[in-house]
Parts: C-alpha cells; structure tokens; sequence
C-alpha cells in the first residue's frame, strides 16, 4: 500500500479518466476507478498493477443511477485512504437543444452536475476535518462558449466551473485543494457516443497532451487550468473584469440606462 493519497476517479475505463488513471499510477497512487463498463476497468486495473504494482479497486456504477452513486459516496466518506477525488465522468449528446429527448437531457444533467456535486459533498467533510485533499474537476472551455450551440452540455459545464470556484473559496482556507480544468477538444470517445460524424470534427489535443498539461496545473496548485489557451493574460483579464462588475452589484437603485424617460 502507497503512503500516498488514493486517487478515485470516475469515467475511469477510457479517455482522460483511463488517463488520469494511468499517470496517478505511475506517480505511486493507489487508485479507485469507477465506471459503467467493468471489464474496460478490469482491464486497465490489471494492466496498470502489473506496470506499477499500485493497489486499484474497481467500483462499476452507472452514476445516473441513485444506488450506484450511493455507493460511490459512501466509498469517498468511508475510505481515509482516499485523499484525490477526479470528477471526470461526463456525457455530451449531439443535436440543437430544441430536437433533444428529455431523457437524454436528464442523463446528462445525472452525470455531469448532479453526480459531480454529490461526490464532492461526499468527501468534503472528511478533507475538512483533516485539512488536506484535492478534488478535480474536469469540466470544458465550452462552458465559456455559448456561442458554441452545445447549450446544455456548456450550461453543465458552467456548472462545474462555478462550483469549482466556489468550493475553492470556502474549502481552500481549510486546506483542500480544488482544481478545474477545461480542456477545450480533445480526442476521445465522446464524439461517437454523442452521435458526432467524425468527418465533420475539428482538430483535436490527444487526451495524454490533455491529461499531462493538467498535471502541471494539479502540481502548481492552479484554481482554473486551460490547457489550450496559450496566453494566460486573456484568462486573467476575464477574471479581472469580472471582479470589476462585482461592487456594481450592491447597488440598490437600477442604472441609469434601465430608467424610463420623464
């Protein structure tokens, strides 16, 4: 058993979760992958114990299910051995948000809020009381990009961002780490899930790329990693705006502009 923190990710039986599972590993994590598809999870436990020698359990749990995410919880509160939660596992149907099915909507937002909600609640207290951990995360620049047409995935994916943010603010001082990282397109099996005609993609990061650049910003302790935006500053300037607007905001009268004439 590693004197390391265990790592349990979720989405961990391919694309950034595999990733993220693999470099954990090869870094001395014993890990806790989590997943629908348990023989994608065998596989990958078995490959990376034998590369390793890392102990990794496998939980399979469809997370749009209400006793399999129960599961999932009671394993991050339980479990002290567990000090890194990756909320990776995520969702993306393709089509315009008005030719949508409700249900793939509703799994969808299972996954990609509510599941990622729940297992940071379920392990904060824990990380509170002892003063460390770190939960990731990953979320997508989408959710800066409205214009984007992705509505309901962006608007998910703000959700991330936000509570991301959030969390940092009120767990950072009580020593948990948050991290958000926002790949923009990156090469992997959600394209085809989501019904995407791959001819029609654009260029993609190759998640290892992907995976690796968050690892920098994991190890410098960055609040919001972005690993395809190259200039910083257009990050930062973003954030300082937004600071700009926020004593505006306790005004008690309307601006000026929203006055009717006399």
């Amino acid at each position: 058993m590693s004197d390391l923190p265990a790592v349990l990710i979720t989405g961990a039986s391919s694309g950034i979760g595999a990733t993220y599972a693999d470099r954990f590993a090869r870094r001395g994590h014993d890990l806790v992958i989590v997943a629908r598809d348990k023989a994608r999870l065998d596989a990958l436990a078995e490959r990376l114990r034998s590369e390793t020698g890392v102990a990794i359990d496998v939980i399979q749990a469809d997370l749009t299910d209400g006793a399999d995410l129960a599961v999932v919880e009671a394993r991050l509160r339980d479990d002290d051995r567990i000090g890194v939660l990756v909320n990776n596992a995520g969702l993306s149907f393709a089509g315009r948000f008005e030719k949508q099915a409700a249900s793939d909507i509703a799994q969808l937002l299972a996954v990609n809020t509510t599941a990622v909600l729940r297992l940071a609640h379920a392990v904060s207290p824990r990380f509170v009381e002892t003063g460390q951990g770190a939960i990731i995360n990953v979320g997508s620049a989408v959710s800066l990009i409205p214009e984007f047409g992705q509505t309901v995935y962006g608007a998910t994916k703000a959700f991330v961002l936000y509570l991301s943010q959030g969390l940092a603010f009120e767990l950072g001082p009580k020593g948990v780490y948050v991290q958000a990282v926002l790949p923009a397109a990156t090469c992997t099996e959600i394209w085809t899930r989501a019904g995407a005609d791959r001819s029609q993609l654009p260029p993609m990061m190759e998640v290892g790329e992907m995976v690796d650049a968050a690892f920098v910003g994991f190890d410098r302790r960055e609040g919001v990693t972005i690993p395809p935006l190259h200039d910083a500053s257009h990050w930062d300037a973003f954030q300082a705006a937004r600071h700009q607007m926020l004593p505006g905001f306790g005004q008690t009268t309307a601006a000026p502009r929203y006055k009717t004439a006399s």
